[in-house]
């Protein structure tokens, strides 16, 4: 028989074998979140192993300042000691109990367990992180002060973006003037703007508890949020270099008693707070969020900590912060290699364009640092939707881009799977022999679903039927997602009944009427 002959086929035997294939292939696109990272390492072995011994000779001999009566007690209690210069030193087998002793996986719960997610190991994910004081308003194309309204609407924004998977306060309400105020309606903004897991930060101790008698009522009853966490904190625990926040230790406390998830954030600036060569400023801030970790486990030995090593970036030439360059790309991705070391739950930082609009800059810088921290396999990636003008703004329409952004980054990290199947030997002769295409092949239709991502604003119409349909670009574009998204009902998880027992109970100024349909 020569190629071109076609060999005989039994009446049905194609149609079969192509039915039994589609069975075989009929499966979920796995490209969503909690992808595998790990596949780039920025830094040799050596080079991890390095950066940790410097930065547990940091703790053991310079030690940490401006250190809490009660925190050292708790220290020294353990066997640290004060050097000369009265700094609070680690001995490194006691850093290394710490580390051994820290968990290494635990679930950051949302209000109903289909939005939980276990975070360890070499899943990645991406959400929100931030404190932008201004908004690119949507009808004037211009800043302006951020307000509770503002959150509120990011938040109900990612409930329904699906690459995002947690909502932590991207933006602070510049509106609230009373720090408690401030801290309480923010709690019950992102809550009843979402179900995913969510994250705040409080100012002072003082103000947890009313945020958890604000969770436990959404929840169901007292004491409901402590078996369902669905918030974790935000504590900076380290000034740096290489200095204890008192603020954060009582914020750290309270959230421990109400066994609220810490992520415990170190953020030095190379050429600032940190020294200005990477490498050094790893080691520095590795060393300070060692110290985070070991101030959570004096009080509470094992409750559930995010590593959360942010190694932020100057401009050396002007002082201002830079959140996309090349440099805070690998900075993070490092961090996150280092992190991964310790076997601990990480958190770094992506996606800070220093760009003030969505233009190239932003598309640019963003979908360079997402896709190398995620890569690198840090467990959680903030900052990573709707941030814009080096995080100092937030856009909504930025949320819609990049939540698309992130599907294509975790298409990447999926890989290629090769099986027997998969290589489709029997599809190849199928088409070669057959059709001499492969286009309605139950491979190529089972593959549609499985294998590839498709935008939802991005555009890949011809030029015509693009030009017929308004010219768009993809800003446009995401802008009518949005609309749609924040036109349409809002979220009725937290029940009537629910919300006026935390309005009787507490200074909510968001009004109800703007929470309605």
């Amino acid at each position: 028989m020569t190629m071109q002959e076609k060999p005989k086929r039994r009446a049905g035997g194609r149609s079969a074998r192509h039915a039994a294939r589609a069975d075989k292939y009929a499966l979920p696109n796995l490209s969503g979140p909690g992808q595998t990272g790990g596949q780039y390492r920025p830094l040799s072995t050596a080079g991890v192993e390095q950066i940790h011994r410097t930065a547990v000779r940091i703790l053991s001999e310079i030690g940490m300042a401006q250190v809490p009566e009660i925190v050292i007690d708790k220290a020294l209690e353990k066997g640290c000691h004060l050097n000369d210069a009265g700094r609070l030193c680690f001995p490194p087998s006691f850093i290394e109990d710490v580390v051994d002793g820290a968990p290494k996986q635990f679930v950051l719960h949302g209000q109903k367990p289909d939005r939980d997610f276990e975070v360890g190991g070499d899943q990645v994910y991406f959400g929100t992180g931030g404190a932008a004081v201004q908004v690119l308003d949507r009808t004037t194309g211009e800043y302006r002060p951020s307000t509770l309204k503002d959150l509120y609407d990011f938040a109900r924004l990612v409930d329904r973006l699906d690459n995002i998977s947690w909502f932590t306060r991207c933006c602070v309400a510049t509106d609230m003037v009373d720090p408690i105020d401030l801290d309480i309606n923010t709690a019950y903004a992102i809550a009843s703007g979402t179900t995913k897991h969510v994250g705040t930060s409080f100012a002072i101790g003082e103000h947890v508890h009313p945020a958890i008698e604000i969770f436990d009522h959404i929840l169901g009853g007292e004491g409901a949020f402590r078996k369902r966490p669905f918030c974790k904190v935000h504590i900076s625990p380290v000034v740096s270099p290489l200095n204890y926040g008192e603020d954060a230790v009582s914020v750290m406390l309270a959230c421990i008693e109400h066994n609220m998830p810490i992520n415990s954030i170190i953020a030095a600036q190379a050429g600032a707070t940190g020294p200005a060569t990477l490498a050094a400023m790893l080691a520095q801030s590795t060393a300070e969020t060692l110290a985070g970790l070991i101030l959570v486990n004096l009080f509470a030995p094992g409750h559930p900590v995010i590593f959360s090593n942010w190694p932020f970036v100057i401009d050396l030439r002007t002082g201002a912060f830079s959140g996309g360059g090349g440099e805070i790309a690998v900075l993070n991705a490092a961090s996150a290699q280092v992190s991964k070391y310790y076997g601990l739950p990480t958190g770094v930082a992506s996606s800070m364009t220093d760009s003030k609009v969505i233009d190239a800059q932003a598309g640019l810088e963003k979908g360079l640092t997402s896709l190398a921290a995620g890569l690198a396999g840090a467990n959680l990636i903030y900052e990573s939707a709707g941030m814009m003008a080096s995080i100092m703004g937030a856009s909504f329409d930025a949320f819609a881009i990049d939540n698309e952004m992130l599907s294509y980054v975790q298409r990447i990290m999926r890989g290629i799977e090769v099986t027997e199947e998969l290589l489709g030997f029997e599809t190849i002769r199928d088409a070669v022999f057959g059709d001499g295409h492969f286009l309605g092949h139950a491979q190529t239709l089972a593959a549609m679903e499985r294998d590839y991502v498709y935008p939802e604003i991005g555009d890949r119409q011809t030029i015509k039927v693009w030009q017929d349909a308004g010219a768009t670009d993809m800003h446009d574009r995401a802008r009518l997602m949005v609309d749609a998204i924040l036109g349409g009902p809002h979220p009725g998880h937290v029940s009537g009944e629910a919300d006026q027992a935390i309005r009787q109970n507490h200074s909510i100024l968001l009004p109800r009427e703007l929470m309605k349909d």
